[in-house]
């Protein structure tokens, strides 16, 4: 039997469930079990979970659905639980170091305690110092165990079930689970406190609890916002049945009730409802007041003496001028509007074109990647959509003649962007966009994360500096209703990176579509166009963008490569799309394809990819091509950028550390050999889980279409997609 169970639900935080899970293996004392509650055996938390258990077997993954809630997933912990003492986590959560030594050396100081209360840190998401709002309720606890009425203000209501340590003997005894519905944390410290006969504190942090960039769901408004009212009856029920003494609960009702009030003068969290609500707590508060209780004295006291009376008239208008008096009145934002946007305000006061819907990719260096694929297949699914590209001044060229765009900056384009229900961005609209009610914002997103994106680069210097505000690339978040995922791992790094009330889409990049569409005669079209000669083996050579570089630099003597690997081998030098052309001189066996529109149509063209951490190595892969990692400053890009995995050990294929090494590779053929194909097929398990050539068929259904999630085209196992030919296969055949 393990000395500690510590139950983690996951639902809604996959993007951080590891690091919860890793601060409790981390932990310097090791006799624990660890039980992270997930939705579903196939949902993405599972995959992380399991990936756990199976590489420690002090992990024991359980199954909650989400429509049993918070709730039923600590519950669904509690049976699967064997250790001495529960502990609970949020899956976002950490557990600070040496937590479960201090645990266990208290524990043992005050043995058999029913309940040890603890402090925890509450963090904010961002910015700020963290607080400890334990540290006063727990201050002047007396030193041993104690039994409850010695302390009667500590009644666990104000504290959340991760603040405390239970033992799992007196919770089977007593049969306490969580209560189901919202609110669940009071119910349960209300019930657990009228339980318990010895408790004891230890004052120290244990739990570092990250506060959401949403805010706690219990705070929005919704019919939720009653289900308060079960807690407290539940509780104060609970304590009747065993006749505690007045002096006991007293805190007990005391504090109990200001949540109450707390939320009831706060109409707008009960959209409807508001005076039922009061009646139903003005009926509790008379039922349950405790003998000789004394009214709290101020303001706080005449809400109560106003909720004792049921005068609802009387309250409502109390906290109306309580509110009118702190200045709360609520405002609009508005946008700060230049003079050559007049009209787009104007605009935003008309009515929302239900058929129009505007796209940009790259920051409008024209029709590309992700927003160019669904803007294609909208034309052929939903015809009665108009679709307006976006892009910069002097782009016009890189759009197709027969799709309609907008220059932007120009009148068009503000008129475009205010009356639009559709905005597709594989980037991010202008600051001045305002996210209109009734529009619908899809972000494409335009690669699988490697590299640290978003607010998880504020801790490499070198990027942050470069990124700007974070609070505006949050801002700009905020307008997002759908982001696209190509894979499980996209999905819950987007989650952190990204924090947002955003829907994931996993349904493939629309971009990658062309990879199992795509026919031999495209591949040789393709190989004609760029200027392949034929018979040659086109190897793409795509570095990614450095941070900590001022321009394109290729990283590679590429004449030097060709002459090293073979007298068949040609380059296609494709630099990063910060870039406008590689900055190589063109010869017979280096072609630069940089300015060429379609990333998808140089991929097509190659026999095979030599990058360093781009990307596009993750793309590549769904055409089960040869890949080769050039990493010769690996080390050097993880310090000063940051990555979300090890490349050198789960490499898409063989890794070469310096130019010899890469030559050598292909001199000998080993890079497309059985290590590098079971390398590949390792990865593409990994990161090619959702593309299979219908990706942009499920977006217009689902978004432009609205069809139900249920509806849309499911995803081609892996096994048995067929990617576009390669050349190099076609030659042989």
């Amino acid at each position: 039997m393990p000395r500690f169970s510590i139950i983690v639900p996951s639902h809604g935080v996959t993007g951080r469930l590891s690091q919860a899970l890793d601060s409790v293996l981390g932990q310097s004392f090791g006799d624990l079990q660890l039980i992270p509650v997930c939705d579903a055996p196939d949902a993405p938390a599972a995959e992380v979970a399991a990936g756990y258990a199976e590489r420690d077997s002090r992990v024991t993954p359980v199954h909650s659905p989400p429509s049993d809630g918070l709730s039923g997933a600590r519950n669904a912990g509690i049976g699967a639980a064997t250790g001495t003492y529960l502990l609970f986590l949020d899956g976002d959560d950490l557990l600070l170091p040496g937590a479960l030594a201090a645990l266990d050396a208290r524990l043992s100081e005050t043995a058999g305690v029913d309940v040890l209360y603890v402090e925890h840190e509450r963090a904010p998401w961002w910015e700020g110092e963290p607080t400890n709002p334990a540290a006063p309720l727990l201050a002047g606890t007396p030193k041993g165990a104690f039994a409850p009425a010695d302390r009667p203000a500590l009644t666990g209501v104000q504290l959340p079930a991760w603040s405390a340590v239970y033992r799992r003997a007196f919770l089977t005894e007593r049969e306490l689970t969580f209560p189901e519905g919202h609110f669940t944390d009071l119910g349960w410290g209300g019930l657990v406190t009228v339980a318990a006969e010895r408790v004891a504190v230890l004052r120290r942090t244990v739990v570092r609890h990250r506060l959401r960039r949403q805010g706690s769901r219990l705070n929005l408004p919704g019919p939720h916002q009653h289900t308060l009212l079960d807690q407290v009856e539940r509780v104060l029920t609970r304590a009747a049945e065993r006749a505690l003494p007045a002096e006991r609960t007293g805190p007990l009702f005391d504090q109990l009730f200001a949540v109450v009030l707390k939320t009831a003068s706060r109409p707008e969290r009960l959209l409807s409802g508001h005076r039922a609500f009061f009646r139903r707590a003005a009926r509790l508060y008379r039922r349950h007041r405790p003998a000789g209780h004394r009214v709290p004295g101020g303001s706080l006291g005449v809400q109560h003496r106003l909720l004792a009376a049921g005068a609802y008239t009387a309250f409502r208008a109390l906290r109306g001028a309580n509110r009118a008096a702190g200045g709360a009145t609520a405002r609009l934002p508005r946008p700060h509007m230049l003079r050559t946007r007049l009209r787009y305000a104007r605009d935003l006061r008309r009515p929302l074109d239900p058929d129009l819907a505007v796209y940009c990719a790259y920051w409008g260096r024209g029709y590309a990647c992700n927003p160019a694929a669904i803007h294609a297949k909208a034309r052929e699914l939903a015809p009665h959509i108009r679709s307006v590209f976006l892009v910069e001044a002097g782009q016009e060229h890189a759009v197709p003649q027969d799709v309609e765009y907008a220059v932007i900056g120009s009148r068009r384009y503000w008129e475009v962007l205010a009356r639009a229900t559709y905005l597709v961005n594989n980037a991010n609209f202008a600051e001045g966009v305002v996210k209109r009610p009734g529009s619908v914002h899809v972000q494409t997103q335009h690669g699988t994360p490697l590299k640290t994106m978003g607010v998880d680069q504020s801790t490499y210097p070198v990027v942050a500096a470069q990124s700007g505000s974070f609070t505006k690339l949050l801002g700009r978040v905020d307008r997002w209703d759908f982001n696209l995922s190509s894979n499980r791992h996209s999905t819950q790094m987007w989650e952190r990176a990204f924090p947002g009330s955003y829907e994931h889409l996993e349904y493939g990049y629309p971009r990658n579509d062309v990879y199992y569409t795509a026919t031999a005669r495209d591949v040789a079209r393709i190989r004609r166009e760029l200027g392949v000669p034929e018979g040659r083996t086109a190897v793409l050579y795509a570095p990614t963008h450095r941070d900590h570089h001022t321009g394109f630099e290729p990283g590679l003597d590429l004449e030097a490569f060709c002459a090293a690997a073979g007298e068949d081998v040609v380059v296609l030098l494709r630099a990063h799309y910060f870039y406008d052309r590689g900055g190589v001189r063109g010869s017979d066996r280096i072609i630069d394809v940089t300015a060429h529109r379609s990333s998808e149509d140089v991929c097509l063209a190659a026999d095979a990819l030599v990058t360093d951490y781009s990307s596009i190595m993750f793309d590549y892969a769904n055409l089960d091509r040869p890949i080769v990692v050039y990493a010769d400053d690996w080390e050097v890009y993880r310090e000063t950028r940051g990555v979300y995995f090890d490349l050198m050990a789960e490499p898409p294929g063989l890794v070469a550390r310096t130019p010899e090494e890469l030559a050598a590779v292909f001199r000998d053929g080993s890079y497309a050999g059985p290590e590098a194909r079971a390398l590949r097929a390792a990865f593409r398990e990994r990161f090619c889980q959702f593309d299979d050539g219908r990706a942009a068929e499920r977006v217009v259904r689902r978004v432009l279409l609205g069809e139900p999630p249920e509806a849309v085209p499911a995803v081609i196992p892996l096994a048995e997609r067929i990617p576009a030919p390669a050349a190099a296969t076609l030659v042989r055949s």
